[in-house]
């Protein structure tokens, strides 16, 4: 009898083992029966609560415990449970009913989630809780903003990026085992469908970046949205760019704008996108202003911004980076910079720049000089023979030439040689702006005509002589005004642009004033020859039916100039035409 007391336990045990399972396969069915019904539309789940059942079942030793865990049972976020719970990836309960993500650092791990691991006795250990979520996760079935520059500036995020949206599903896999740097064996945890948005943003030159050299690239992103800088000044834009301004405001805490202040806003807006028709949008530019504004009403304890307030700030904010234009100006006044403001010279003439030094721009006068004397035609560019002119200004040299051979050689060649030069330019020179002055510059030197230093012009002429339009006409009008205005004032001072840059002026208030005041004068023209009027006193004359100019006008002084050097050209060659 003694011999069946084992077997006898073995039985009870089996037994026990038996109800206990019974008892708990009930109470597991009646927890997991409730959750069945609740989501009995999602067939994932409940193919998760079968194998869940199953697995309580296996692994009932695991909630019994010792008798001392009995008396004290352990939490639910006891290690022993980790196996159970659940690793909610992203949770848009609080959130949008479209998701709409901006993922400032676009790296790769931030992208597609990653797999992190904790150190436990000296090794490396993961498991299923440890793994995180990525930006295109949390924006499923919604948006993602990405900056281009940055995902392209991340190893490997961009042709994740791109192999995700080819495969529309998302692999969480570190970058060490894909590029085959670990040999560790580790999670796989299965591709999750992705239905999503993407929406890069970027400037345009990214854009054609990748639209030439990354033939996925428009594929995968076919929708393309140019928005432009400016807005233009059509009737109601004022308004609703003003409306924006109060957004600003508002969203910044600033003190209310008053009326002639918000004008000032307007103007300085224009002034900003280089076109008295069009409104600059730069965002970043405008709310600098206003808390720079703001920030001087408090200072002068103003309950509102006005117009002396925005005048400061625009005043400082060119002050701060304003330095490379003050020691230029300065050199110009000491005489290092030899810049001509009153008397007549022969040869030479003020033309007008644009330096940009990062965000700020501003305009200096330069001196062009030009000679001439007999030769066989050729305007040589001094900048371009020392490689320090760029292609446009070689260009609109060439079209100097050109205009030269139709105004004065038809009937006979041009028996001229003749150079060009920016005095004291120790850089490159490009831009065809300065092209009207090198003209004036060089009929002067043809026809012996002295021109008017208290005058600058800028502009470009084409082959005809009409001038056209250039960029920067306010800096470089208040770049010469400001040199003026220093050494006085005296109603000689003035600078000729274009006509149709008139309707972008939008001039500070000191050069308004001189102007009103009649000791600054801004001159409008359509051809080169009214700019040589202004700066000769000359009319510049009317060819009659034979060809032929008066003698005292300036296309007459320049056209008898050239005649007696072709003449003295045949009488050099033997006659030999």
């Amino acid at each position: 009898m003694l011999g069946q007391i084992p077997m006898w336990q073995r039985e009870l045990r089996s037994r026990y083992k038996e109800l206990e399972l019974e008892v708990v396969g009930l109470v597991i069915e009646q927890l997991i029966g409730e959750l069945a019904s609740k989501y009995a539309e999602q067939h994932e789940l409940l193919s998760y609560f079968e194998r869940l059942h199953r697995d309580l079942l296996q692994q009932i030793e695991l909630f019994s415990g010792t008798d001392e865990e009995r008396e004290s049972p352990p939490g639910a976020d006891a290690p022993r449970f980790n196996r159970y719970k659940v690793n909610l990836l992203v949770d848009n309960r609080d959130g949008p009913a479209v998701p709409i993500l901006h993922e400032t650092n676009p790296t790769y791990q931030n992208l597609l989630g990653r797999i992190e691991h904790m150190a436990r006795l000296g090794t490396i250990a993961t498991d299923f809780t440890l793994i995180k979520a990525g930006a295109l996760h949390r924006a499923n079935d919604g948006f993602l903003l990405l900056e281009a520059e940055k995902l392209l500036a991340n190893p490997y995020a961009w042709e994740a990026l791109k192999r995700t949206l080819k495969s529309r599903e998302i692999r969480i896999e570190s970058l060490e085992r894909q590029l085959s740097l670990v040999s560790t064996t580790s999670l796989e945890p299965e591709p999750i469908p992705i239905d999503l948005k993407v929406i890069l943003i970027g400037d345009r030159h990214i854009y054609h970046l990748l639209k030439a050299y990354d033939a996925e690239f428009s594929q995968l992103f076919r929708v393309v949205a140019d928005f432009a800088e400016t807005l233009p000044r059509q009737p109601g834009n004022d308004q609703r760019f003003l409306r924006l301004v109060a957004t600003l405001q508002q969203r910044e805490g600033l003190r209310p704008i008053e009326r002639m202040a918000a004008a000032r806003i307007v103007e300085w807006a224009a002034r900003r996108a280089g076109d008295g028709a069009r409104l600059s949008l730069h965002m970043g530019s405008l709310v600098d202003l206003l808390q720079e504004a703001d920030y001087w009403s408090a200072r002068e304890q103003k309950e509102q911004i006005g117009v002396a307030q925005l005048e400061h700030a625009i005043e400082h904010q060119q002050r701060r980076v304003g330095q490379l234009q003050e020691r230029m100006q300065q050199e110009i006044l000491d005489g290092i910079l030899m810049i001509d403001t009153d008397g007549i010279q022969l040869g030479r003439v003020n033309g007008l720049s644009v330096i940009q030094v990062g965000d700020y721009s501003f305009g200096m006068p330069n001196r062009i000089s030009a000679t001439a004397r007999i030769g066989s035609g050729e305007v040589i560019d001094i900048e371009r023979e020392v490689d320090m002119g760029g292609p446009i200004h070689s260009k609109g040299v060439f079209i100097l030439s050109a205009y030269l051979n139709r105004r004065y050689a038809r009937y006979q060649p041009l028996s001229v040689s003749a150079t060009l030069v920016f005095e004291q330019n120790y850089g490159e020179v490009e831009g065809d702006s300065a092209s009207a002055g090198e003209l004036c510059a060089l009929l002067s030197a043809l026809g012996d005509l002295p021109l008017k230093q208290s005058l600058a012009i800028t502009g470009s002429v084409n082959q005809h002589g009409e001038m056209q339009p250039i960029g920067g006409v306010c800096e470089k009008i208040e770049g010469f005004f400001d040199i003026c205005q220093a050494r006085g004032l005296d109603g000689s001072h003035g600078v000729i642009i274009p006509q149709v840059n008139l309707p972008d002026l939008m001039l500070k208030k000191s050069l308004r004033e001189a102007a009103a005041e009649g000791l600054f004068s801004i001159y409008v023209v359509r051809h080169v020859e009214q700019a040589m009027e202004l700066f000769t006193g000359m009319l510049a004359g009317v060819a009659d039916e034979q060809g032929v100019y008066p003698k005292q006008t300036v296309n007459g002084k320049v056209q008898v100039r050239l005649a007696e050097w072709f003449a003295l050209r045949l009488q050099l060659s033997g006659g030999q035409g």
